[in-house]
């Protein structure tokens, strides 16, 4: 009951129910990643291109799609990592999620959220003042 109330309710935790229903009468499976998202193309968008969604395994955090899905499912490439043998390039970095807002948020120095003291002021600054 309580994965009902939250599907029902929320659409951050995977998918709602009206996802649910068209993915059902719509939808049809293309591939999942090694997060555990599922990807689905189905009807023709206002474009005129196939339409294509994902269903995320957890929290629905756009940035969880891996570069070759995310290819995919923006009209980049025509063919789904799960037809072909895509393989990351060596520049392309593993998934790491968006940590904005919580304690391993990144923070420079001299921030006030930061654990560091703001460094002192060197004395090469000169404040304006109106009329100088």
């Amino acid at each position: 009951m309580a994965g009902f109330l939250t599907q029902f309710f929320t659409w951050w935790n995977g998918q709602t129910l009206g996802t649910r229903f068209h993915t059902w009468r719509h939808g049809k499976k293309v591939g999942q990643d090694e997060f555990g998202n599922i990807y689905y193309e189905g009807g023709i968008n206002s474009d005129g291109q196939t339409r294509r969604w994902v269903i995320y395994a957890d929290k629905s955090e756009a940035s969880a799609i891996p570069p070759g899905w995310h290819g995919w499912i923006h009209h980049r490439v025509d063919v789904a990592p799960a037809n072909e043998t895509y393989k990351p390039r060596e520049w392309q970095k593993p998934h790491e999620p968006n940590l904005t807002g919580t304690a391993a948020a990144y923070r420079p120095k001299g921030s006030i959220l930061g654990s560091q003291h703001r460094p002192q002021v060197t004395g090469d600054y000169d404040a304006w003042t109106p009329g100088s």
